[in-house]
């Protein structure tokens, strides 16, 4: 959401998996069939909220003007949440970039008084591992200023190997601190981004596996969160959400055990896709599980990798959206993926956040539909 070469070495079955490990180190997660795993072999879950800022011009998570960085922690633990999705631009991670000053108050946050906008992420990861909850990074623009439909802009060459280093040193920083759990690669590729077909500037296929094959050399316990596409042999999805190309053309990674898919969905009022029309004929909101299967739930329901929707989001405005996001939650928990909410912030545009503009205020009724599919803190 915004306000607005080598293929790799097939560590898979023939069925389209992942495979998977029985164990790995401690604290880390893996993955076995359509299921998630804690190195103890417990079942687990990712269910968090989005926290925005890192991406765009405040350079810092918002709501830090408003209130102390473990207040805010606290509350999305005692929310019941046990993630955070923590959305980025890859000019943060220059030397010398600073949160804006406005989107930060160093009376409220002295600690982070002096800090790169980096440094601030370092301090959140550490207060997120004191209080058990865990960390999946998203790249989630190429600079402050817009997404892009590809993992680059202009020249796949340059760019391309810059974001890989980019996240190969995030990798190296925190390597050994399973509170960095997994890393989204790029939020939300569209317009030309394609799915197994070969070409090498638009098949995001096989650009998250040259990324993906990069990180885990780095640390091999990361889950890589690959999301889809817009389009798909003439289907049509949200952007990002589109994973119909998994079943013929899984990404392969040269460590089994650590794909995760990820989609992104969201309500008839961010915009009005077909499933979303003629509801007498089409059963609304019973039509929707339909609809998923067939876009990304065919992947858990397989047992071929699991889901993280790692976006969705509503002002509960209009009744469509309310039913969606009740059959939503119920489809979560019923299929037991993995998800992270857009967004705890309130000045989200399209969904407003869990938050109300007092950055305290809980959206009570947007909270009591999503907490009966929320999971414990992971061990």
């Amino acid at each position: 959401m915004d306000a607005g070469t080598d293929a790799g070495t097939d560590a898979g079955t023939d069925a389209g998996t992942d495979g998977g490990t029985p164990g790995g180190a401690a604290g880390y997660l893996h993955t076995q069939g359509a299921r998630i795993y804690a190195s103890n072999g417990q079942e687990v879950r990712l269910t968090g909220v989005n926290w925005f800022g890192f991406e765009g011009p405040s350079r810092v998570p918002y709501g830090l003007h408003k209130r102390t960085l473990g207040s805010l922690l606290d509350q999305v633990k005692s929310l019941g949440y046990n993630m955070i999705r923590l959305p980025f631009s890859n000019d943060i991670l220059r030397a010398g970039v600073y949160p804006n000053p406005l989107d930060i108050s160093y009376t409220i946050n002295p600690e982070l008084n002096g800090l790169t906008s980096l440094e601030v992420m370092d301090r959140i990861i550490a207060a997120a591992k004191a209080r058990g909850l865990r960390i999946v990074l998203d790249r989630h623009r190429p600079d402050s200023y817009s997404q892009s439909e590809l993992w680059y802009r202009n020249s796949r060459a340059t760019e391309e190997q810059a974001w890989i280093d980019d996240w190969k040193m995030l990798a190296r920083r925190y390597k050994g601190d399973p509170t960095v759990v997994g890393v989204d690669l790029h939020n939300e590729p569209h317009g030309r981004a394609t799915w197994g077909d070969g070409n090498l500037d638009t098949d995001w296929r096989l650009a998250a596996e040259r990324a993906g094959n990069a990180i885990l050399a780095e640390n091999p316990n990361l889950l890589i969160i690959v999301e889809g596409i817009e389009i798909y042999q003439g289907n049509w999805y949200w952007w990002g959400g589109n994973l119909r190309g998994a079943r013929d053309f899984p990404v392969r990674l040269n460590v089994a055990g650590r794909v995760v898919y990820s989609t992104h969905d969201y309500p008839e009022s961010v915009y009005g896709q077909p499933w979303f029309q003629n509801k007498p004929s089409t059963g609304y909101p019973a039509n929707l599980p339909g609809v998923w299967d067939a876009t990304w739930g065919f992947l858990v329901k397989e047992n071929r990798a699991p889901v993280f929707v790692g976006e969705f989001g509503t002002k509960l405005l209009i009744d469509s959206d309310r039913q969606w996001l009740q059959t939503l939650s119920s489809y979560l928990k019923g299929n037991g993926m993995s998800f992270s909410v857009w967004s705890l912030n309130p000045n989200s545009d399209d969904t407003g956040g869990v938050l109300q503009d007092d950055w305290t205020t809980v959206q009570q009724g947007k909270q009591t539909l999503i907490a009966p599919a929320l999971a414990p803190l992971i061990p």
